[in-house]
């Protein structure tokens, strides 16, 4: 059994109450595993880089995933305490929703469907992709030793396609309905924390973000530009029959407020626009009530955002929170991309996309689990940067400053052979030997990485 590093031990053993002893003992074969093995993260190959090729009762490892109980919410709610104490101690939480593509095929996975692929779409070129929809909730945080930030998952739920749904003569589930259960959980668990949620339009629903703002929690997410606007409603009279007003006078859509020339611009700077450093963008601003006809009436503050180059279409974002600057809901909205970052990272290092599941109980679990790794991965190089600087991957042709995930995930592993004494340091005074099963393990996943 690979051996758990002393730094490590304060994060991973947060998790053990959540499983019985001897679920325990695997699960966590399971986790180190998963960080130490290139490739394809599935349970044979977890097993081969922890010297257990030979390990006659390898169906005990398959059965944390497929068979034992214990619960995926409740590991999401610790992981999120341990990010939190981490990184966000104190002030106001933002936090990321997006929907992720898991390409699967096989007729034994009964949840996938038939989906818009974001990623190889475009405005005038629309994909299709088959596979299971994940919907995934994450803090945005800076990171200090990284510089910039960081996407963390903590909790992620699979959102099964309606023919799923009626094969087994169940309600459908909108993607608006998952995500109202995802933040609403984390408003549970965060009851005094101000909550602040970034998303792409396909969120922009008013049903979601009425619910969202009983519950306390400010939501900021695009607009479309004809977008049906108005004032509020006026105080009711008195003596006043039938029901009461729910909006007043109709305003200019967004649209003829972009193209009208007596439209207010101002010019404003965005530190951090995309990654890209500072930019320059023209927006104005106001508030309006946003209803739709038997639908739910939502006050928002709306920005209109414009570039002076043209290098984007103009466009339009939507605010909750009333009270907030617009060149915050800027800043805010802009940490949204890291969500895709994050996506990326998890596809092209934690092998999501490899397992090999076929039942649905080990289906819901694992990507799921490979998306808390990420965030997982991150607490345990924060540890690490308290002792030493974390190591950056560069040479001639390839100038880098700072670390990436990449950099983080190798600087867990050195630390992890370390410990297993696959590497020692030069001023050591003896060596430990290493574990010819383990030792095999190693060789065998250098010599077949691609």
């Amino acid at each position: 059994m690979l051996r758990l590093p002393a730094r490590f031990a304060a994060v991973i053993l947060c998790f053990a109450p959540l499983f019985r002893q001897l679920t325990w003992r695997h699960a966590q074969v399971l986790l180190i595993g998963a960080i130490l093995v290139p490739g394809q993260r599935t349970v044979t190959s977890i097993l081969r880089i922890s010297g257990l090729c030979w390990e006659r009762r390898f169906v005990n490892y398959h059965r944390v995933l497929n068979r034992a109980a214990w619960s995926g919410r409740a590991a999401g709610r610790v992981l999120l305490g341990l990010l939190l104490d981490a990184f966000v101690p104190t002030g106001p939480v933002l936090l990321g929703l997006d929907d992720h593509i898991e390409r699967r095929r096989g007729k034994r996975i009964s949840a996938k469907g038939i989906y818009r692929d974001p990623v190889r779409s475009s405005r005038g070129h629309f994909v299709k992709a088959s596979g299971l929809r994940w919907l995934s909730l994450m803090l945005l945080v800076p990171i200090p030793w990284a510089g910039r930030v960081w996407a963390l998952p903590f909790l992620t739920t699979l959102a099964p396609s309606e023919r799923y749904s009626q094969e087994r003569g169940r309600r459908h589930k909108a993607l608006t309905d998952w995500a109202r259960q995802l933040v609403l959980q984390a408003r549970r668990w965060m009851p005094e924390r101000a909550l602040v949620l970034v998303a792409d339009s396909s969120f922009a629903a008013l049903e979601l973000l009425a619910s969202l703002v009983r519950q306390d929690v400010t939501c900021i997410t695009r607009l479309r530009l004809d977008a049906a606007l108005y004032t509020p409603a006026l105080p009711r009279q008195l003596k006043t029959r039938g029901r009461p007003r729910t909006k007043g006078e109709r305003r200019p859509t967004l649209a003829t407020v972009l193209a009208d020339q007596a439209t207010p611009w101002q010019r404003v700077t965005v530190p951090d626009w995309y990654g890209e450093g500072e930019r320059v963008v023209e927006i104005c601003s106001d508030t309006a009530v946003w209803r739709h006809a038997g639908l739910p009436v939502v006050p928002i503050r709306w920005v209109l955002l414009r570039d002076p180059s043209r290098r984007f279409d103009p466009q339009a974002l939507l605010c909750t929170d009333l009270a907030q600057e617009p060149l915050q809901i800027l800043r805010w909205f802009t940490q949204r991309w890291q969500l895709e970052v994050t996506f990326r990272e998890v596809r092209d290092h934690l092998g999501v996309e490899t397992q090999r599941q076929w039942s649905d109980q080990a289906i819901a679990r694992t990507t799921p689990c490979l998306l808390g790794l990420f965030s997982v991965v991150t607490l345990l190089a924060n540890r690490l940067s308290r002792h030493a600087r974390l190591r950056v991957s560069a040479a001639a042709w390839y100038s880098k400053q700072r670390p990436t995930f990449a950099d983080t995930l190798a600087a867990v592993r050195r630390q992890l052979w370390r410990e297993q004494g696959f590497l020692t340091s030069r001023r050591a005074c003896r060596s430990r030997k290493i574990r010819p099963a383990l030792r095999d393990g190693i060789v065998h996943a250098l010599c077949y990485a691609a």
